[in-house]
């Protein structure tokens, strides 16, 4: 059993009553005891494994069937991409935007930088749609490999997961560095993928702690791969994560890894906070 502290779930009960409360379940105190104590014995999704462990067991692979073609998007949406222009992103020093518009889609142009929006988002519902090279070119975490931060700090993993194995929790779909996907949903490279994400970002106390961490629900080709996951601080590489307050809305990046991924159809409805 791992230590904990009773304070860790915001109870003030004496620790010879909690104690006392485990060999005697039937009372309201026990049986309250015993919630904390699984609480506590049951690590989370994200907590189980070291950071990108290659040890950590892979998600089943489901076909999700073919691609298809791009829907319109709902009358309420904010279309941030439409397959012609770039006005409602730019670089992240406020530069125009440098990635290849063409045929529809938008480019990583590897080398020149992650693109923003221009107007920044809290709780929102995205769509987009990407697209792997091809041919395939390298492996692992070098095959097709872009992310989706939302608030620009909490990425949901894009890579081309078709027959390329890697660490877990850099999937396509995983919340980088915390949660594997439920399953590997990825087509082929060169077919077009889609991302449904609902996202409710974190709340924070007037002192900077974390009231409500960010919650994260994905659907990859329309196969349910994150539900209402807790995020549990910024995306970084090879280390916890943790939170850093900031502000209730910021931009949604898309990063430039080096491979020259494709994204269309990009919208985004935003939701109403509690």
């Amino acid at each position: 059993m791992r230590q904990f502290r009773i304070a860790d779930f915001g109870l003030r009960i004496r620790l010879s009553s909690f104690q006392s409360a485990i060999h005697n379940p039937h009372s309201a105190i026990g049986a309250l005891a015993l919630l904390v104590l699984v609480a506590a014995t049951a690590p989370g999704r994200a907590q189980q494994w070291p950071v990108n462990s290659l040890d950590r067991p892979r998600p089943p692979v489901v076909d999700p069937g073919p691609d298809r073609p791009p829907a319109a998007p709902p009358s309420d949406a904010i279309v941030l991409f439409d397959g012609t222009s770039l006005a409602a992103w730019q670089s992240p020093d406020g530069t125009p935007a440098k990635w290849l518009v063409r045929d529809g889609s938008v480019e990583v142009a590897p080398g020149t930088g992650p693109l923003v929006t221009k107007r920044a988002f809290g709780d929102l519902q995205l769509h987009l749609e990407w697209a792997a090279p091809t041919p395939p070119a390298g492996e692992g975490q070098e095959r097709g490999n872009s992310g989706v931060f939302l608030m620009t700090h909490y990425e949901i993993q894009v890579l081309d997961g078709y027959h390329n194995d890697t660490y877990a929790d850099g999937a396509a779909a995983a919340v980088y560095g915390q949660t594997p996907p439920l399953v590997n949903a990825c087509r082929p490279p060169g077919q077009w993928q889609t991302y449904d994400i609902v996202f409710h970002r974190p709340r924070f106390a007037p002192d900077g702690a974390v009231r409500d961490s960010a919650r994260v629900t994905v659907l990859h080709n329309g196969v349910l791969v994150q539900d209402n996951t807790v995020i549990t601080g910024w995306t970084v590489h090879a280390e916890r994560a943790r939170y850093r307050p900031h502000a209730d809305r910021l931009p949604l990046l898309l990063q430039d890894h080096g491979n020259r991924v494709r994204y269309r159809g990009i919208w985004i409805r935003e939701l109403s906070g509690p």
